[in-house]
């Protein structure tokens, strides 16, 4: 599972306490993000923070905190905040699975990472739910008895795990810490964190990256279908317009209508390895599945690049490449995800403010994945719980603090549209949007010299984005040994 794994030593113990917080203690310790990936050295404890910020009789909850030390003798005062997405990721797996992207950053400034109340090792909200209710796979009846059991099965009252809280949380670990001010990269619904707490503590906020723009006033469901067709359409265009791909798939498009129509009521049984454990298996494919596959398959340039490839296949009577991509991509979704925090966020900062009327059915019935998850969610948050919620949350950010938005052009879920509406109250803004690349930037090329600069110097320096436009994006692949010399 994509979990942070702690391990503390006694090499050395901080402990730092702000008036009316709990004592901080950080010990030596190393992070990682899960079975094969580098453990890093950082500084690690956990601090205990109200269920109920607003009951001074709450219970309290324990939040991991990690800080991986600036490499500078003399570090600035103010570090760099990662937020993970999700909602449900934990922030140190996160960074974990990405550090290097943040390297040039960690030359003067420590990198704090929390893990969100309700993911990772901050009193996680797991349950037995999996990721098919969310695609859509169950009925109404099933989505509800699932929910209602992962309701009775959560530690912790989840409507006290939401971005209103959360953003406390992290105010009360900059405090702990004596730490001037914060630098915050969010990414995904970490945006959505990261506005609100520069929305809440605008004197601790220096600068802003937000990357894969989640706006404020806009709530995410209606449209995910809709910007995921848009995603996989860009996908055919693409192979239309690349020589290579056109010769080796011409029929690409029609074939992905042929196998979604195939699928829909008659799924096939797969006979394969399970590309995480070698172990046989028989694996169930239909439409379910070929729309999941897709869908997640869009968020990476590198995935994407696949696409085509695997479509084919699949059409061709080969469905082995595709399921043990739908394997791998929703298995880690639903290991690195917790689920009950998820819906704690979608439950109270998203459902109740769709106006379904206004929904486009039409459009929603016209794309590959139909209104089946956004009807699933609906079903799903009309028996959770409503959170607390800022009456602000849902308003655009209006702020002098420097803010870079950075987006995907293939994004399939939140386009450059989506940074565009965030930006439209910001008096520091700038918008970088990356040709061909899909859902988060900051591993990109030279990014990572942009978010360092940006930090630096609070304010995107002239020419210091040109070099995103030579941005590697994978070229299709047009076998399995990949793209074309």
């Amino acid at each position: 599972m994509l979990r942070s794994t702690v391990i503390a030593t006694l090499m050395f113990s901080i402990s730092v306490a702000a008036s009316g917080q709990s004592a901080l203690e950080l010990s030596d310790c190393r992070i990682n993000a899960g079975p094969g990936y580098p453990s890093i050295d950082a500084r690690c404890g956990t601090i205990a923070r109200p269920l109920d910020p607003t009951d001074p009789e709450s219970s309290t909850i324990d939040l991991n905190v990690a800080v991986v030390p600036a490499l500078s003798l003399e570090p600035e005062p103010d570090p760099l905040v990662p937020i993970a997405g999700g909602p449900g990721q934990s922030t140190v797996s996160f960074y974990a699975s990405l550090y290097t992207a943040f390297e040039r950053v960690r030359r003067d400034r420590d990198i704090l990472l929390i893990d969100q109340r309700g993911t990772g090792d901050s009193a996680s909200l797991t349950c037995a739910v999996d990721d098919d209710i969310v695609e859509g796979k169950y009925s109404d009846e099933q989505t509800l008895q699932a929910v209602t059991e992962c309701l009775e099965e959560l530690p912790h009252d989840p409507r006290f795990f939401t971005t209103s809280i959360a953003v406390t949380d992290l105010e009360a670990v900059r405090e702990a810490l004596n730490y001037s001010a914060l630098n915050l990269y969010g990414i995904s619904y970490g945006t959505r964190v990261a506005q609100h707490y520069a929305r809440r503590y605008p004197d601790s906020t220096r600068t802003v990256i937000i990357d894969g723009v989640v706006p404020p006033q806009l709530p995410l469901g209606p449209d995910i279908a809709i910007e995921s067709q848009r995603a996989i359409d860009r996908v055919f265009d693409r192979c239309s317009n690349d020589a290579d791909c056109r010769r080796r798939f011409p029929t690409v498009r029609d074939d992905f209508d042929r196998l979604q129509a195939a699928l829909k009521d008659n799924p096939v049984f797969v006979e394969l390895a399970d590309p995480l454990t070698a172990q046989p298996d028989v694996v169930e494919f239909g439409g379910d599945q070929l729309g999941a596959a897709v869908r997640l398959l869009l968020y990476d340039p590198r995935t994407i690049a696949l696409l085509p490839l695997l479509i084919d296949a699949a059409a061709n009577g080969n469905y082995v490449p595709l399921t043990a991509q739908f394997q791998m991509v929703v298995t880690s979704l639903t290991e690195s995800l917790s689920i009950g925090m998820h819906n704690a966020v979608m439950c109270t900062e998203d459902v109740p403010f769709i106006d379904w009327g206004a929904v486009d059915y039409e459009a929603l019935d016209g794309s590959y994945l139909g209104p089946l998850q956004l009807e699933a969610i609906r079903t799903m948050c009309s028996v959770w719980p409503v959170g607390v919620l800022d009456p602000d949350l849902r308003e655009p950010l209006s702020t002098d603090v420097p803010v870079l938005l950075l987006s995907g052009e293939a994004d399939p879920i939140t386009p450059p549209a989506y940074a565009e509406l965030a930006a439209a109250s910001l008096s520091r803004a700038w918008l970088l949007t990356g040709r061909n690349q899909g859902h988060g930037l900051v591993s990109v090329g030279c990014v990572p010299r942009i978010l360092a600069g940006f930090v630096t110097s609070m304010a995107l320096e002239d020419n210091a984005a040109d070099c995103l436009a030579d941005a590697f994006a994978m070229p299709f692949f047009i076998d399995f040994s990949g793209p074309m010399p």
